[in-house]
Parts: C-alpha cells; structure tokens; sequence
C-alpha cells in the first residue's frame, strides 16, 4: 500500500481527494449565499460538469482522485463510524437533548447514501417526518435548515491538510463550515485506505472547542526540504500558526515554519488565493497583496522543546534560504491592472500544481495562462466560469494526500 506522505507543492502529485458539488450547491439561494459564504448562486448542473473536467484532467495526469461523498458513504459503512457521526453532527448541544434524540433516531434509519447526502447537503425543518416534543422546531420556519448545507466542502484543501508524515485537521474559523472537519476525522479514522495506516495527526483530531487556534489549508504550503510556509489571513490565526508548528516540530516533520500575515480581507481569503508553488524554484503570485516588506517569521525548533520565533520581514529571502535557491523564480498575475485584479479575483493564482512545471487552472485566466506558457510553465486549462463563483480556483478544489518530495 503506497504510503500517504505529502513532501511539496510542486513533486509528483499521486492521490487527491476532491468533492464534487452536489445537493449542497441547491440549496444556495441569494438570501442565504453569503451566510453561507458564497458571493453568488451557481448553475449546478455546469458547476459538476466543469468539476469532472477537473477531475478527468487529473487522471489523465496520472494522479489517482478519491471523492468525498464516496469516501463518506464507505466510512458510514462501519457502524462505529456511523454512530460517532450522528452523536458528534447531531449532538446534544447543537438541537437539545429530545430534538438530537428524536432527529438522530430518524437519521438512523436511513442508508448511507441517502445519510451522505444528508449530512453534506443539508435538511430542512419541512423534510422532517416525526414530530418531537422539543421546542426547537417550533421556533423555526419550514424552510429553515434542521442540518445546515455544506457548499464549501467543494474545497477540500481547508478542511485538512497534509504535511510530510501526518495530517491536521483544521479547526475552521467559520461557523458554515465547522462541521465539515468531522467528516474528515470520521474517515481519516475509519475509512479502510486510513485505518491502520501509518500517518500522524498533528492537531484538530480531539473533542475539544480550539478557541482561537482557527487554521484552513488554503494558508499552508508545503514548500518542500523540511520547510512550511503559512499566512495568517481572514481564517488563520498565530495561535493556529503556532499549535501546528509546535506539533510539526515535536513529531520531527519540519525544519521550519516561515510564517507570513495577509490583510484580512474576502479577495486574498487565504494564501493560495495570491500565491502558490508551479515549479521547485517558481512561485505565482498577485503583487498587490505579496509584498517585499511583508510581516514574516521564522519558527524553528529549540532542543528543550520550545520553538524559537525570530521576525525576519523577509518573505521570498527567507523561502530561498529554505530551499537553498540563488534566488526564486516569480510569475505575477497578468494583464494591465484591472485585468490582473479581475484574474487574481478568478483565481488566476490559486493554481495546482501536478508535476514540477505543469499546473492546473482556469481557462477563463488568459493573461496569466499566457505569462505561464511564456515562462515554460504548462498549464492544463479546466472550465470555471460557475465553480469559480466559489471564489476557489484548482488548488483550492484539492486536497492532496500522497505527493513526492522536491
């Protein structure tokens, strides 16, 4: 059994999970996109058209793509499984002890497909067959959800990420997106391609409320040779930042963590939206977020167990030292600079790299595709005019779980 291990960005990418849109997307209205942190509604019949482009082009390249809901209906499969599911999803504190009872009873009965879909694209109060004493259903509306959807499962990168030997399971920042770190940990557990293997799960993976210590995947790049790179932004704190070096460094799986901040706001939402890794020396990135005089720290790790923290303000000199690079390679978003705001807003920047020079990214980019191209840097065009209106590009899509070293 090939070994799950993610050693960069840029090697060999061998297995992926990815989740196509599904019941999740339909139930997105305009009154409810932004709760739901979407900017607008897509078609969703296109939006899982363009998503099987994606994943098709990914096999082509060789790369073997797992899909959530699948890996979710296998991990329902076992009835352990199952019951921490319905416990942690529907729990007590979320619906009060009779409504959690009575709707978990419900839920019980169902197959795994059909509780798959449930649990990913939510359920409202008006689906509900039984009546239940509590007064929670009638304090709601018939088309309030009983479970919330989860559209932003479409983005696999944020809910765990992989680093080296082991995963972490993010404690996410947002509300609408929460309880999607339980299905991980259900199959990261559970699920036979994980059960038994041997990987180490950094942090996230107890029942615990992680207070500020928020992280999302889209901040975390394994730039490769021991080194981590991490933003803090809109979604990721220093006191995530930390948590995760500090386990990083016990489980000896890091040299480094360069750590940089972004301004927080909804355009540069998470690191990969501004910058990521094409090639073993070749960064993209949109130069009006990636600056020279950036915040920037080193963490390593000190022999008494410590880490020691040294602000260097040095964003690229710092990833050449970490690489052992003369000097780095930058591709900036293309176009004059309303088309280059226009591309990085369309995720021109948040491209997936399959192999070192060969990127995934939306076609609709054509300014910076061209300065790729231009650069000697292949890109593998996909479809996103309704996936991109999620406001994540392929990079975003993917969650890499078996990937070689640079």
């Amino acid at each position: 059994m090939s070994k799950l291990y993610v050693g960069s960005e840029v090697g060999q990418l061998k297995r992926v999970l990815l989740h196509r849109p599904e019941r999740a997307l339909t139930h997105l209205t305009p009154s409810n996109c932004h709760e739901l942190l979407f900017d607008d509604v897509l078609a969703v019949e296109a939006a899982g058209d363009e998503h099987d482009v994606f994943a098709n082009t990914l096999t082509s390249q060789g790369v073997e793509v797992l899909l959530l809901h699948d890996l979710l209906v296998e991990t329902l499969d076992v009835p352990a499984a199952r019951e921490w599911l319905l416990k942690t999803q529907i729990s007590d504190f979320r619906y009060g002890p009779m409504f959690a009872r009575d709707f978990r009873n419900y839920l019980a009965e169902m197959d795994n497909e059909h509780l798959a879909c449930v649990l990913l694209g939510g359920l409202a109060y008006s689906e509900l067959p039984f009546k239940s004493a509590s007064m929670l259903p009638k304090l709601h509306r018939s088309l309030d959800f009983a479970i919330e959807p989860l559209p932003n499962h479409l983005f696999t990168r944020d809910t765990s990420c992989w680093v080296y030997g082991g995963v972490s399971l993010n404690p996410m920042m947002m509300p609408a997106r929460q309880r999607e770190t339980n299905h991980l940990r259900a199959i990261y557990h559970w699920h036979p391609i994980f059960a038994g293997q041997d990987f180490i799960k950094y942090f996230g993976n107890e029942d615990l409320h992680y207070d500020n210590a928020n992280i999302e995947g889209g901040d975390v790049l394994v730039i490769g040779n021991g080194a981590v790179l991490i933003a803090m932004s809109e979604r990721t704190t220093s006191q995530g930042v930390e948590n995760l070096a500090a386990q990083l460094f016990k489980h000896q799986q890091a040299k480094q963590v360069i750590v940089t901040e972004l301004p927080k706001n909804r355009a540069c939402m998470h690191l990969d939206t501004v910058m990521t890794h094409i090639d073993v020396d070749t960064f993209s990135l949109y130069p009006e977020i990636v600056r020279k005089d950036m915040n920037t720290w080193c963490l390593t790790s000190k022999k008494d167990g410590q880490m020691q923290i040294d602000q260097t303000n040095d964003l690229m000199g710092s990833i050449e030292k970490a690489l052992g690079l003369d000097a780095l390679k930058i591709i900036t978003t293309g176009g004059d600079s309303y088309e280059a705001e226009r591309e990085q807003w369309n995720d021109a920047n948040n491209v997936l790299t399959v192999k070192p020079g060969v990127v995934i990214g939306y076609e609709r980019n054509v300014y910076t595709n061209e300065k790729y191209d231009k650069a000697g840097i292949t890109v593998l065009p996909v479809p996103g005019n309704e996936l991109g209106r999620g406001r994540g590009g392929a990079r975003c899509m993917s969650c890499p779980i078996e990937r070689e070293g640079i």
